[in-house]
Order: structure tokens, then C-alpha cells, then sequence
């Protein structure tokens, strides 16, 4: 394979707040830092903020690595609760607030309760992680059945396998979120939009952000796929996002979607970065698998641009690691 540049962007979290591995992963070879919104309040983002701009005062051309802040955008997500185990067979209740007590999953969107009546039955939490079959609802609560468990944690993703429904805006939480960037004056920042629809969703995060915003689709809808090159139209930059792409459509239809959209990779007019568990082994390993390395090899030889590292070095015991292993083909 010719030994093309690509780019390698790392997701910020607990195991990478030090300035010592901010610098590692700049020296790594990392091109990008992003910041994923749902999981920050506006007073840590600007904590980030501070952080890296000491950074980049202190290590000469750190600044070529442009902030990418991942907002919530169209995505639902649990609020604020006692982490705890979904047993498979009983029933738990969502509720329409911003936080709950033990045993109930708050869900801070009144357009999820909305939306019930136009989607599927099944639920999925994390990923696909957790699934759930909705029993009852009404417009601010809904009760639901543990089809498959285990532990379920704050500002998790859920979604409903199949709906027609979707409100298309920043909600207050992006919005507070942006106010840090622009106070602080942050060059060149660049925003990662989730759960992309179709190209007019995209056109409308260009109308709200501006012209000039540097601004990054995330394709994890299956609908995103159909539209991929109108949504290009309006964006920057495409993330082709699979840990959400599989918990809408099942592991499945998930790669043969992959396999599909990578064939279109190289006709699109904007660059496309893989994501989702590129090298999720190296968050507990300290070194990938030899599948993870075989399939970064093929996505590069179809096109994909560069790819996006998130546990591995957001929670991940080896994100230094992680990020010269992506390197590999340099």
C-alpha cells in the first residue's frame, strides 16, 4: 500500500488528562483531540480547554492538532443515575427528567416519550449493549422489559431499533457547550454532529453553525448511508461510526452496510474517517489484534482517510500505545 498520510484523532477522557500524555499522543502522531460532549459539563469542557492551551504554549506545534468537540446533535441519551444492573426479565421504568434514583433510567428528551408511538418496540442501551421491550408508555414515563442485561451506566446511548421520528436542532445542552469554545477564543475548532439522518438534517447544522464551521457528519443510521453524498454536500468531513450503525440495524445488516458504504469511499468529495472500536483490544492490551490491524489495512485501501480512537484512549490502559499502533502504516 503506498504510504499515503492519514489521519489518527483521539478521544480525550480520564486516561489521557495528564499533560505528559497529552504530549505522548501528539508525539504519537496524533492529528486530532476530540472532546465527546455528551460525556462533558461546559465548566470541564473549558477545563479541557485551558489544559490543551497550556499544551500547545508549552510543546512546539502541538497547536497543528485541531479540537474536535462531538455534540450530541439529534442523539438521545440516559441522564444522571446510580449506575446499576438491568436483570434480565424484569421490567424498569424511564422517566422524563434529567436524573433519577436507583433503579430508574432517566431519559432527558421529551421527544424520545414523543417518538414511542412511531418506533419499533425494542430499545437498545450502550451500544446494543442492553436491549429493552417497551410495554407501556405515556409522555413522560415508559415501562419496559430486560430482554438482555448487565450493568448500564449514565449518558449512555439509547435508541429505538426502527423509528420514523427525529428532532433535528442543537438542544440546550450543545448549545451551552459552545458558549466555552467561543469565549476562550479555541482556533479553528471543528464539531462532530451524531445520528445524522439525511442531508437535510446536515443542511440544517450548516445553517445553525455557519458557513465557515468546520463541521464533521457522523454516519450511524442507516437512512445516513442512503444520503451519504448529499450529507457530504453540507459537511467537511464524514465519520463512518459503527457502534451505533450496529446497535440501529444488528451486527448483520451492520457489516454488509460497512462493506457497501466502503466501496463508495473514494467518490465522495470530503475525506472519511473510520470509528468504533479500531483497536478496542488495546484498551485493556497493549497491543491489537492481528484482525484490527488487517482490518485497518483494507479500510486505508479503500479509502477511509484516517480513523477515530475512542475508549482505547479515553479509558484505555495503553493510549499512547494505541495511537503509535494506529501509526502503523505511515
Amino acid at each position: 500500500m503506498p504510504r499515503e498520510q492519514y489521519s489518527i484523532i483521539a478521544t480525550l477522557g480520564p486516561a489521557t488528562q495528564s499533560e505528559e500524555l497529552l504530549a505522548g499522543l501528539l508525539e504519537a502522531g496524533v492529528d486530532g483531540l476530540r472532546l465527546n460532549g455528551s460525556h462533558l459539563s461546559p465548566e470541564a469542557l473549558e477545563q479541557w480547554l485551558r489544559r490543551l492551551e497550556r499544551l500547545g504554549q508549552a510543546e512546539e506545534g502541538s497547536s497543528r492538532a485541531p479540537v474536535i468537540l462531538d455534540l450530541q446533535g439529534s442523539k438521545w441519551r440516559l441522564g444522571e443515575f446510580p449506575p446499576f444492573d438491568l436483570v434480565e426479565g424484569n421490567l424498569v421504568e424511564l422517566v422524563s427528567a434529567p436524573g433519577a434514583g436507583s433503579g430508574e433510567l432517566p431519559v432527558p428528551h421529551p421527544d424520545f416519550f414523543a417518538a414511542a408511538p412511531r418506533s419499533s418496540p425494542e430499545l437498545r442501551l450502550d451500544d446494543a449493549r442492553c436491549l429493552l421491550r417497551v410495554e407501556s408508555c405515556d409522555a413522560t414515563r415508559l415501562r419496559a422489559r430486560v430482554i438482555r442485561g448487565g450493568k448500564i451506566r449514565p449518558r449512555k446511548g439509547i435508541t429505538f431499533s426502527r423509528t420514523a421520528f427525529r428532532r433535528e436542532s442543537l438542544g440546550d445542552r450543545d448549545r451551552e457547550l459552545l458558549e466555552p469554545i467561543s469565549r476562550l477564543g479555541v482556533r479553528s475548532p471543528r464539531y462532530a454532529l451524531s445520528y445524522v439522518r439525511d442531508a437535510a438534517e446536515m443542511q440544517t447544522y450548516r445553517r445553525l453553525l455557519g458557513p465557515s464551521a468546520y463541521l464533521i457528519a457522523k454516519i450511524e443510521r442507516e437512512s445516513a448511508l442512503a444520503e451519504a453524498q448529499g450529507i457530504a454536500a453540507a459537511a467537511d468531513e464524514l465519520w463512518l461510526c459503527r457502534g451505533d450503525l450496529g446497535a440501529e440495524v444488528g451486527p448483520r445488516r451492520m457489516a454488509e452496510a460497512v462493506h457497501e458504504f466502503s466501496g463508495m469511499v473514494r467518490g465522495l468529495p470530503v475525506p472519511v474517517m473510520l470509528a468504533g472500536q479500531v483497536f478496542e483490544h488495546m484498551t485493556r492490551s497493549c497491543s491489537p489484534t492481528r484482525s484490527e490491524v488487517c482490518f485497518l489495512y483494507e479500510a486505508l485501501r479503500r479509502g477511509f482517510r484516517g480513523i477515530v480512537l475512542s475508549d482505547e484512549t479515553a479509558i484505555g490502559d495503553f493510549p499512547v500505545e494505541s495511537c503509535r499502533a494506529a501509526a502503523l502504516f505511515r
